[in-house]
Parts: C-alpha cells; sequence; structure tokens
C-alpha cells in the first residue's frame, strides 16, 4: 500500500541510474528523505561518506533497523517539514530522494533555504512538479516556487519516469530532476515579496502586493518603473533576476 503519499521503487535498474545520476563523490554527505524501504539509502551508503535519511513512518522500522546499524548512516525519524535540518552532522551536501509527492515542493524549497551546505539535488519527484520548478515566465505553469527555486539553483530534467516502475503504481507521471546551486537564493524579504506577487496572479503585479500591504502599490509601480518594466507588470512577467532586483529596490526605499 502507499504509505504517507509514497511511492516505493521497485526497478533496480532505475535505483542504480539515480545514483548515477547524482554522481556522488567519496566525500559527498547524502541526504535522503523518505527513506521508505531502504533501497535507495543502501545504494547511497555504498558511494558515500555519509547519508542522512529521514522517515516518518514508524512502521517501516524493521526494514530501516539493518541500516541504522551501518557506520556511515544516520536514521532520523520525523516530519522534513519540522526537522531541524542545521543539527545533521556532518552537513549534507547532496540531496538525493524519491521524495513523497505531497510534499515535494515544499521540502525542496525548505532544503534551499536551510541548507547552503547542498551543492546538488537529484530527486524523483511528480512530471508536473519538475515542469513547475524549471518553467519560464511568461509560461502557466511559472509561478513563485519556479522563482524561488531559480534564484538559487540550475533546475534540469534529467528523465522521465514510467509508473511501472513503482509500487504500487502512480496515477502521475514521474521524472528525475537534477538542481545545482548557483547562489545563495532569495532572502526572506524576497520570497516573501514573490509569494504576495504571485498571490493574485490576475492582477498586475503592484495589486497583487497591495492585498498584503495596504500602502504598497506606488512604490511597487515606481521599482518597476525604475527597472524599465511596464507597472502593470503581472508577476508571470518577471525573471526571477528582475524579481531580485525589485525585491533590492524596494528594501533599498523602505
Amino acid at each position: 500500500m502507499v504509505r504517507l503519499g509514497q511511492n516505493f521503487l521497485a526497478d533496480p535498474n532505475l535505483l542504480d541510474a539515480i545514483v548515477r545520476d547524482a554522481a556522488l563523490a567519496p566525500t559527498d554527505v547524502a541526504l535522503e528523505v523518505g527513506a521508505g524501504e531502504g533501497v535507495l539509502t543502501w545504494r547511497l551508503a555504498a558511494v558515500a561518506a555519509h547519508v542522512h535519511t529521514v522517515e516518518i513512518d514508524r512502521g517501516l522500522e524493521p526494514a530501516l533497523a539493518p541500516l541504522a546499524a551501518l557506520a556511515n548512516v544516520s536514521l532520523h525519524w520525523g516530519d522534513a517539514m519540522k526537522l531541524d535540518f542545521g543539527e545533521f552532522g556532518p552537513a549534507p551536501t547532496a540531496m538525493v530522494a524519491n521524495l513523497p509527492y505531497a510534499v515535494a515542493t515544499p521540502v525542496l524549497l525548505r532544503t534551499i533555504e536551510l541548507l547552503p551546505s547542498l551543492a546538488t539535488w537529484t530527486v524523483m519527484v511528480q512530471r508536473e512538479i519538475g515542469d513547475r520548478l524549471r518553467a519560464a515566465p511568461g509560461s502557466r505553469t511559472y509561478g513563485s516556487p519556479s522563482v524561488v527555486a531559480q534564484l538559487a539553483c540550475e533546475v534540469e530534467l534529467v528523465r522521465k519516469v514510467d509508473p511501472a516502475v513503482f509500487k504500487p503504481r502512480p496515477r502521475v507521471d514521474s521524472a528525475i530532476l537534477r538542481l545545482r546551486r548557483t547562489g545563495p537564493g532569495a532572502d526572506p524579504a524576497t520570497r516573501r515579496l514573490i509569494r504576495a506577487a504571485f498571490a493574485h496572479r490576475r492582477k498586475s503585479l503592484a495589486r497583487s502586493l497591495e492585498h498584503g500591504a495596504e500602502g504598497s502599490l506606488a512604490p511597487a509601480r515606481a521599482a518597476l518603473a525604475e527597472l524599465g518594466l511596464a507597472e502593470d507588470s503581472r508577476a508571470e512577467a518577471l525573471s526571477p533576476a528582475q524579481f531580485a532586483a525589485l525585491s533590492a529596490k524596494l528594501q533599498s526605499q523602505a
């Protein structure tokens, strides 16, 4: 059965491919969210200096018990949206995971924000999530997660995945996504700006911001104009770099 929204990989060839795609160095410290039955964890432990694997479902404890005995594996029981990743030692350098689809996007964005030590992500996600995170400005799938992810990382679709490799078979298409960190990403003020900008997609960016902060309409329009952008621009028209510039401009005027 599906445990807590997770579908387990059943194809050893694909598991091996994920590890190859991750291209871990012997010094890398891997982070896996969603250990499941441990089939990917064993493979990571064979090639990485250390593996931090996270699992919320205590019903999987019998399957994961042998892994916990490995010297280079740390098994963390808990919710990946609540655990303090900063306490994980040694600090993770690469995330490799078959992410539970229900929390894939928030987990990815949380690790980008809270784990500056992470340089790469190689993750199995719902195909729709992959399309959203790498979407370009102007597309219907471009939104707040796209901007936040792309401000910190290059996002690449590595391969599509047949639903038949999972047990049970999911009703959605899947894909392996690779992210490479290119910078620290959005600061808290920029993340708030991005979320507010996309909160009302039918309105202009400035109008959307005003819904969350009264009196922000005129400053937002002025900042857009100073950046050479239309005052009535919608959020989906701005690139990640333009969002960063807009945030910097508004913060300097505050």
